[in-house]
């Protein structure tokens, strides 16, 4: 497995000793962006199908509860989830990984498996 799939799988930060602890801030940055990107998605589907939270918590065969906790961003959206949440909703996400900003050298390894 490379070390990239193991960071992910992990939840180990990225951070390095020469970096700082930057590149955690920016890992958690992401990950507050992509929560926010997906729940936004997600409520503005269910206001266009006028889905009540407890319908589409019933389709995905969870109470609505547990999908308030998942919706509120505190805990990690598994790919599985959102599956489940895009199979409840009819609808499917698409995924777009675009280059960002230059990253300063010290903060990620280039080649993950030698990391």
């Amino acid at each position: 497995m490379s070390r990239f799939f193991e960071v992910l799988r992990s939840g180990s930060r990225t951070s390095t000793p020469e970096s700082g602890g930057d590149s955690t801030v920016q890992v958690e940055d992401a990950l507050r962006g992509l929560i926010t990107q997906v729940t936004n998605e997600i409520g503005w589907l269910t206001r266009e199908n006028q889905m009540a939270r407890s319908d589409l918590a019933g389709r995905m065969g969870v109470s609505p509860g547990r999908l308030s906790q998942v919706l509120s961003g505190g805990e990690n959206l598994t790919l599985g989830t959102l599956a489940t949440l895009a199979t409840a909703l009819g609808a499917h996400f698409e995924l777009e990984l675009r280059p960002g900003p230059p990253a300063d050298a010290h903060e990620l390894p280039v080649n993950y498996d030698e990391a």
